[in-house]
């Protein structure tokens, strides 16, 4: 004996066309996740490797700065005979 339905069929298909809805959108909702990751991982390589070379440019100022230091404080006095000054 076939029991009647509680529920509308309307409301019934109204839930399955969204259900089908979800599951039809998950895929692409899934690679935009991905690329949003992978865009925010290549973000912030980028901003790595930029703060990384203005680290190094200013440990190579300093030591340049270093070197001139070093070659004016040479007296010309205690130079062996014989070399330019």
């Amino acid at each position: 004996m076939a029991e009647t339905a509680l529920v509308n069929t309307q409301i019934t298909d109204a839930v399955t066309q969204a259900n089908v809805k979800v599951v039809a959108e998950a895929p692409s909702m899934a690679m935009a996740t991905v690329y949003q990751m992978l865009g925010q991982a290549v973000g912030l390589t980028m901003q790595n490797a930029s703060a990384a070379q203005n680290q190094m440019q200013a440990v190579s100022t300093a030591a340049i700065g270093k070197v001139v230091e070093m070659i004016i404080s040479i007296n010309p006095s205690s130079s062996r005979p014989g070399s330019f000054p």
